[in-house]
């Protein structure tokens, strides 16, 4: 005789029994759930706006703090100190390596820049900055084939789908940020291609970028932790009117398969006029207008204390008019703002930047407004938390990093290069962490 089967069934019976019994369903109960939670935190709730605000799905308002993902998904040279001999956006870059040492090593090289600029060491350093949400810029060509329109590459979901996730498990939403657009929807190197601004002669680059855009909805559209998608960052190369009638359109298509996130219409550097008043009387629903506010760079005042203020409390020598102004054009527009890019602490030393950050994050709350750092890393010459210094976080100091020149830099430097991100040490914007997690506001201004 057998005894296997009787064992068996033996043991069924007493699993069976223990099963059913309260207690062990209550302890199996608490352990599942337990090992779930750890492996899992449960979903961020989708948000929306509507009127000036940004919301809950439950309808309470919600503060949003974040920062900008620069450099990563679309690079910008001046963040890795690079752009020597010419070599200084996207569409160079990929000439010159394809020129080189062809199509399949181009990529395998912007693989190993995107593998080692962004990973676990600074997922776990976002949250500790007092932040919940990331802007994450990134270039039409990461999702679509570049020789083959209105097909998806095979990896075009990857770093999305993985920043995404990285983000949630942190607590952090996510807006997807169009930085470069097929053709360049502008003249500088932060849309992929300087001096190029094809976008807007071409009907075709722009029905690419609603195709591209209803593809990354329909990945999207149940996901909660994605707070918005903004369409076309900086467009402005072209008149306001028509950044308004294609920002629109793009809006439209996006509807057809999503109704659920908010559309972030871009404003053009002279304001969000063109889009003709209220979004609701347009038809527009749970929209934001975005603008980018940078007191003290780009002929806006000098660095310092001074320009934050007036910005910030709309004193007389405010340019453009300081925020009230702009809190009374959204409250009579009746619509939510997103401040896309913002830097606060450039130029300035770290414990007053941090606390000019802090106050900016505050007064922006206060008004209802979102808002994202620009930027998260930014690498210098020497390293060190010296100006200008960009990033919430930089090299630290004597972490130098080399400047290749791209034309001739043997392949195993440029290997080694875009290896060095994911290695270099770091030195973390000590102000800017001390007081956006400090439970007293700052008085920068006293």
């Amino acid at each position: 005789m057998n005894p296997a089967p009787a064992l068996v069934r033996r043991l069924a019976r007493g699993l069976a029994r223990l099963l059913t019994s309260p207690l062990a369903l209550f302890s199996l109960s608490a352990t599942l759930l337990g090992t779930a939670a750890a492996a899992a935190p449960p979903p961020l709730p989708m948000l929306h706006t509507q009127g000036t605000q940004w919301l809950r799905a439950d309808g309470t308002p919600v503060a949003l703090n974040g920062v900008n993902l620069g450099n990563w998904l679309m690079p910008e040279f001046w963040m890795m100190n690079q752009g020597t001999q010419g070599v200084d956006d996207q569409c160079k870059l990929e000439a010159v390596l394809d020129k080189r040492f062809g199509r399949a090593e181009r990529e395998r090289l912007l693989k190993l820049h995107r593998d080692h600029w962004i990973t676990a060491r600074d997922w776990d350093l976002l949250p500790r900055f007092g932040l919940n949400l990331i802007r994450l810029p990134f270039i039409w060509s990461l999702l679509e084939e570049e020789s083959q329109p209105y097909k998806l590459r095979a990896d075009a979901w990857h770093y999305l789908d993985m920043a995404i996730d990285q983000a949630e498990a942190r607590g952090l939403y996510v807006i997807l940020d169009l930085h470069g657009a097929v053709g360049a929807q502008g003249t500088e190197h932060h849309s992929g291609c300087a001096n190029q601004n094809e976008y807007w002669k071409r009907p075709d680059y722009q029905a690419r970028t609603a195709w591209l855009w209803q593809q990354i909805a329909l990945r999207y559209k149940d996901r909660g932790a994605v707070a918005g998608y903004s369409l076309l960052n900086e467009p402005w190369g072209a008149t306001e009117a028509d950044m308004a009638t294609a920002n629109k359109a793009l809006y439209h298509a996006i509807r057809v398969v999503d109704s659920k996130h908010t559309v972030i219409l871009q404003g053009h550097f002279k304001g969000v006029d063109a889009y003709g008043g209220p979004p609701a009387a347009q038809g527009l629903h749970n929209v934001a207008y975005e603008m980018h506010f940078y007191p003290g760079h780009f002929g806006w005042g000098k660095p310092g204390a001074e320009v934050h203020q007036n910005w910030l409390q709309c004193l007389p020598k405010t340019q453009p008019g300081g925020v009230c102004e702009w809190a009374e054009r959204m409250k009579a527009l009746d619509a939510a703002f997103f401040v896309g890019e913002f830097q606060p602490w450039a130029h300035i030393a770290p414990d007053l930047g941090g606390q000019i950050t802090r106050s900016t994050f505050d007064t922006y709350t206060r008004l209802g407004w979102a808002s994202a750092l620009w930027s998260y890393k930014w690498l210098g010459d020497t390293g060190g938390l010296v100006p200008p210094n960009w990033g919430l976080v930089t090299n630290a100091e004597g972490a130098k990093v080399p400047q290749l020149d791209f034309n001739t830099a043997p392949l195993a430097q440029i290997e080694a290069l875009f290896k060095l991100w994911s290695s270099v040490p770091y030195a973390p914007h000590s102000g800017v962490m001390k007081w956006m997690n400090s439970a007293v506001a700052p008085d920068p201004f006293k």
